[in-house]
């Protein structure tokens, strides 16, 4: 295992792992550095505050995502695998990808006792990185490690992608022998930074429908919905 004079290669081997370079070396040190550092008189700055910051941002950052994937499930489908992306055992997993065991910084005791391959060690120095990303890159920089990172684990949730409703309404038609559905936009109105959309869905034989969004899209997925609920179609 690495000593801790020898861990320069292995945070540039995080960091290109991330696919993010620190311009603040010493915020990601301080994420990398385990709370048994500094024990006695010397205090050190460690990462158990950036763990709790870093917590926070992927329950964002989950959810986000879940919600994109899964737009027609309910918060109760999508709670408990928004739990399972951001649990410390999910975290550790991430942890180990990003090969960070030999990029933390641990007292020589916890180095020799395997600190660098424990779970608990591990999702929490997860979590902290993620945080320190958050803090000098936004949002953007930690939400392009979570998509990357975490794809896995969210492949693994077992849920299977439901189809957008334009998508399942032109299955549904198609599967009745109609035509394909046509969506017209029938209202718009609000100021340009806040409009709001009113869209007609019609499928051959049946009689239209109308719903609103705040984008033309986002209507037309609504007429969509709206109409296969009417259907039982969805």
């Amino acid at each position: 295992m690495p000593s801790e004079h020898s861990r320069a290669a292995p945070i540039a081997a995080l960091e290109t792992r991330l696919g993010y370079q620190f311009t603040d070396p010493g915020l990601l040190e301080r994420a990398l550095t385990h709370s048994s550092v500094g024990d006695g008189a010397k205090k050190v700055s460690d990462n158990e505050r950036l763990e709790f910051i870093g917590d926070r941002v992927l329950g964002l950052l989950a959810a986000e995502r879940l919600a994109e994937l899964y737009p027609l499930s309910s918060e109760g489908d999508l709670a408990p695998r928004l739990n399972a992306l951001v649990s410390r055992k999910t975290c550790a997993v991430v942890g180990r990808l990003m090969g960070l065991g030999p990029a933390l910084r641990l007292s020589p005791a916890e180095t020799k006792a395997g600190g660098r391959d424990k779970d608990s060690i591990l999702a929490g120095g997860c979590e902290a990185v993620m945080a320190a990303l958050y803090q000098e890159g936004g949002l953007p920089a930690a939400r392009a490690v979570f998509l990357s990172l975490w794809a896995e684990p969210i492949a693994d949730l077992g849920l299977p992608r439901p189809l957008d409703p334009k998508t399942q309404l032109q299955e549904w038609a198609q599967g009745a022998g109609k035509a394909l559905p046509s969506y017209t936009v029938t209202d718009r109105k609000g100021p340009d930074h806040a409009p709001m959309f009113t869209v007609e869905a019609r499928v051959d034989g049946l009689e239209p429908i109308k719903a609103q969004g705040r984008s033309r899209q986002d209507a037309e997925k609504a007429a969509a919905q709206a109409l296969l609920l009417r259907e039982g179609a969805a």
